[in-house]
């Protein structure tokens, strides 16, 4: 235990956790992984724009990764997102108007359309995952690339499989 003086605490005695750290307020976490997860996201869509989509936002890309390079309907874009059909539709119509996607008949079943990425949505994510590429080796190169692993080690431990969903555009409130 060691004497700390605390603007707020004058003289109370602070212990130290596990490891000789100070404890810090669980609220912390979360918000510094949301606020890494914001800037990535933010400094990819800079330079996306500086790439030549200056209309992409971040759930357009989470939408065209629920589309995939194979396609799908409306109603599977809203289930990988976790959205309405209403919700994906609005989504895909605008992903439409920006060229990123475009709607075709579905070669196995008449009544269905299907979703599909343009050469123009398909540039995007090309081009985000070698933007993301090279956030990560800014990352490595302010931090280290040890302390990069091992921080997405550690993610990985503490973060279930199962939350490596596209859903995030709705969990936030709206695709």
């Amino acid at each position: 235990m060691d004497n700390m003086v605390d603007d707020e605490k004058v003289n109370q005695v602070v212990e130290k956790g596990k490891g000789g750290y100070e404890p810090r307020p669980g609220y912390e976490l979360p918000l510094l992984l949301f606020a890494g997860f914001r800037t990535l996201i933010d400094r990819l869509h800079a330079e996306l724009a500086r790439q030549g989509h200056p209309d992409a936002r971040p759930a357009h890309g989470f939408a065209m990764q629920a589309i995939g390079v194979e396609g799908a309907s409306a109603s599977e874009v809203g289930r990988r997102l976790g959205v309405t059909k209403q919700a994906a539709g609005k989504t895909v119509d605008r992903l439409v108007a920006l060229g990123y996607a475009e709607r075709a008949d579905d070669p196995t079943d008449a009544r269905r359309k299907l979703v599909r990425l343009t050469p123009h949505g398909l540039d995007a994510l090309a081009r985000s995952a070698a933007i993301f590429d090279e956030l990560r080796a800014e990352w490595a190169r302010t931090l280290g690339p040890a302390r990069v692993h091992a921080l997405e080690d550690d993610l990985r431990a503490v973060v279930p499989p199962e939350s490596f969903r596209l859903d995030a555009a709705g969990w936030l409130g709206g695709a």
